[in-house]
């Protein structure tokens, strides 16, 4: 179910749409989409919710084959995404956006963001980058296999395959005793 809101843009005051939007991915839950974007000050909200009650987890796929880069990928704005065949890390900041996307697509976000990283970089920097991007390339053409996983104390984001492997965590809570899921 789509719904707009009308509602003043946080940063400038501007009324916005606020779309929220339903999405059922079979296997995995129901999501609402939230999205905004004011045409005056450029200011952009997008972020998921999973509408089933979940705990801290994180998801683990080890993509070999084209049907592994297709699996589908539900990122929060609280999911880090580690793909450590690359040595990339993408850490949630506090404007850190939400994704529904698959295997393919974190590879080309992670490929998009290496060359903006490799631009301000020179030497040492430059040559790792170049290394990086090829392995990326070799990754999208089914050439090298490689493993993503997803961590989210929000448990929020999830990889829907029958390969993905879902791990419970443990959370330390402010006041320093552990959340344990099960």
């Amino acid at each position: 179910m789509r719904q707009v809101i009308l509602n003043p843009c946080p940063d400038c005051g501007t009324e916005i749409g606020y779309i929220y939007d339903t999405e059922n991915i079979p296997y995995f839950s129901d999501i609402l989409l939230i999205s905004a974007v004011c045409s005056k000050c450029g200011f952009k909200l997008v972020d998921t919710m999973l509408l089933n009650e979940r705990e801290p987890c994180s998801w683990e796929l080890k993509a070999e084959t084209p049907e592994d880069l297709n699996a589908r990928v539900v990122r929060s704005s609280q999911g880090e995404i580690d793909l450590p065949d690359f040595g990339i890390n993408i850490m949630p900041g506090p404007a850190c956006e939400a994704f529904v996307s698959n295997i393919e697509g974190v590879l080309q976000r992670a490929e998009d963001g290496v060359r903006t990283a490799v631009r301000a970089s020179d030497g040492e920097e430059t040559k790792r980058a170049k290394e990086i991007l090829a392995d990326i390339e070799k990754a999208k053409n089914c050439q090298m296999p490689f493993t993503v996983r997803i961590i989210d104390e929000s448990g929020n984001s999830g990889i829907v395959s029958s390969k993905a492997v879902k791990t419970k965590l443990d959370v330390e809570r402010k006041d320093g005793t552990f959340f344990t899921p099960y």
